[in-house]
């Protein structure tokens, strides 16, 4: 009926793809529409079709935190809006040379401009109606391997370039990437004092996004599967154009490969359900369909809007129902929760942040709400905040993968669920009730995994529990009877940082190891050092030391003294 109608235009079908069809209002449907149709004609068939369930099809935004401002300073005074400052701009990178594929956002006192700087590191931004000096701020922010950089109340020229020189990553972290880092977000809720054998093998995970560029080193062979929504390409999944879906990636299941950054669940199956650009509900409907029939156990949702959808709402239940957990981003507006982070079937995160992380430059300490704790942890201006929120996470300058083999600092709520859902992972991976009494797919399995990531929190006292829910979750906490069954007889944390010491970066003994067994110095010099050895077998420095700390401890239960150099 609705093809033959003239004022409709069925743009597709959705055929549920389990052996059961969608939910619908609690009753079940075969099939949902998706069709062009103007207001007024939808108004008309929900009244003569009450049967029918007609809704609007949404757009979708990924919930990445963009350093523009939504209400410009007021000036004193107004130029005439046939005043035109045209302003320009050479960008260069820390070697000095020009910088192209730079954002240029110029904010005056009524408004904003943007320009991307080309090949020569050149670009020009106009604004209307505004003189040089009620020009707010600008901001440049780079494409990856810098960090973004924010000047307040500049003195701009009008016919010259305003030269501005960009600040790499490694400023703040040293030898980044070709040293392999924690970020300071998995750092905050305890990744690096996980066991490197726990990576979440056996755990399926989905990243619903802007699928991921599975060429970079840090995702190369980490990200496996997925479906693309935008193109229908077989393949289209592994093309990232937003960048958004494999910065979250790379956070979390980014290889251990001794370069860039390391993810939480390294050894996990991920997939990649690629819905941006252009992503809508009934995208996102699909896209939980696959996830449920691919029987995915973590889902991130980076992702968000203002208005709610009954649609999708089902679809997520159905999804829980499957022993499916939605971990949803809070949304990036500094408003209220946006949607489905408002539902109570999904675990819902904010973001917060950390003094001291990022460049002074950059515009990342300028999302600081408030006093900071003791600790440094603030509260991020750009989080959504309320009643809805169930933890926070890091997501200020959080530094990941972006395509073309590249690392961005970037933040937003999408940075911080990925922290979330990389953690619950290894909860559901290494914990003895999720292969025992909670082992099927279930809602009580997915209950069960969001009361253990609440109760695993650090609280953070930062005046609103509306922006912080229960806290930040920490690894130890989660995985707490795992940890505690496998932790041998010898500092191992103390024990690692003295191997390290001791091989160096040049191929000398720096510093002699201490003996698990007797705390005596044991005199060696290493003809390797222990990243070159790791490098050499293809495996990373974490699981080199892995190996090392597994027959170090096995040899201390024998009852003899290990070989250092084994």
């Amino acid at each position: 009926m609705l093809e033959n109608d003239p004022r409709v235009e069925v743009r597709r079908r959705l055929v549920s793809s389990r052996v059961t069809p969608f939910s619908s209002a609690g009753a079940l449907v075969p099939e949902i529409l998706v069709a062009d149709m103007d207001i007024e004609h939808a108004k008309v068939l929900r009244r003569s079709l009450p049967q029918v369930r007609i809704e609007r099809d949404r757009p979708l935004t990924y919930a990445r935190a963009t350093p523009v401002p939504k209400q410009p300073a007021t000036a004193g005074f107004v130029q005439p809006l046939s005043q035109q400052s045209a302003f320009g701009f050479l960008v260069q990178d820390a070697d000095a040379e020009p910088f192209p594929g730079v954002t240029i956002t110029v904010t005056g006192s009524r408004g904003y401009a943007q320009g991307i700087t080309g090949r020569d590191g050149r670009a020009t931004v106009t604004l209307i109606g505004e003189a040089p000096e009620m020009v707010q701020s600008v901001l440049f922010d780079p494409p990856s391997g810098h960090w973004n950089l924010k000047l307040d109340l500049p003195a701009l020229e009008l016919g010259r370039d305003n030269v501005a020189r960009l600040r790499k990553l490694s400023d703040v972290f040293p030898d980044f990437p070709e040293q392999q880092i924690f970020g300071w977000g998995q750092r905050a809720m305890s990744l690096d004092r996980v066991a490197p054998t726990m990576r979440g093998k056996g755990v399926k995970i989905a990243i619903i996004d802007s699928g991921a560029d599975t060429s970079h080193p840090d995702l190369r062979g980490q990200i496996t599967q997925g479906v693309d929504l935008v193109d229908a390409a077989d393949n289209g999944w592994t093309v990232d154009t937003v960048r958004h879906g494999s910065h979250c990636g790379g956070v979390i299941t980014g290889a251990d490969n001794g370069v860039g950054i390391l993810g939480f669940a390294t050894e996990a199956e991920v997939h990649a359900c690629k819905i941006f650009p252009g992503g809508w509900f009934s995208d996102l409907i699909v896209a939980l369909d696959y996830c449920i029939a691919q029987q995915i156990d973590v889902v991130n949702l980076s992702l968000g809007t203002l208005e709610p959808g009954a649609f999708v709402e089902d679809k997520i239940n159905e999804a829980r129902e499957a022993g499916v957990a939605c971990i949803v981003a809070a949304g990036n507006t500094g408003g209220p929760v946006n949607f489905p982070g408002t539902l109570p079937t999904v675990l819902t995160v904010a973001a917060v942040g950390r003094l001291d992380t990022y460049h002074p430059e950059s515009s990342h300490g300028g999302e600081a709400l408030g006093p900071a704790t003791q600790d440094g942890f603030f509260a991020a201006k750009f989080s959504c905040h309320g009643p809805e929120i169930d933890v926070c996470a890091p997501g200020v300058a959080i530094l990941s993968s972006v395509p073309d083999g590249g690392y961005a600092a970037w933040d937003g709520t999408s940075m911080a669920a990925p922290h979330v859902a990389g953690l619950a992972a290894l909860v559901l991976a290494h914990r003895q009730e999720f292969l025992d009494e909670f082992r099927g797919r279930d809602a009580r399995r997915v209950d069960r995994l969001f009361e253990i990531l609440r109760a695993s929190c650090t609280k953070l006292d930062l005046g609103d529990p509306h922006r912080t829910g229960a806290g930040i979750p920490d690894a130890l906490r989660a995985l707490g009877p795992v940890v505690t069954g496998l932790t041998p007889p010898v500092d191992v944390r103390v024990l690692l940082e003295q191997l390290i010491a001791a091989f160096g970066s040049t191929g000398q003994a720096m510093a002699p190891p201490v003996s698990p067994q007797s705390g005596e110095l044991a005199a060696f010099t290493p003809s390797r050092t222990l990243p070159s050895r790791a490098a050499a077998n293809g495996v990373g420095v974490r699981s080199a030391l892995t190996r090392l700390n597994e027959e170090m401890y096995a040899a201390g239960l024998a009852g003899r003294a290990p070989d250092p150099l084994d």
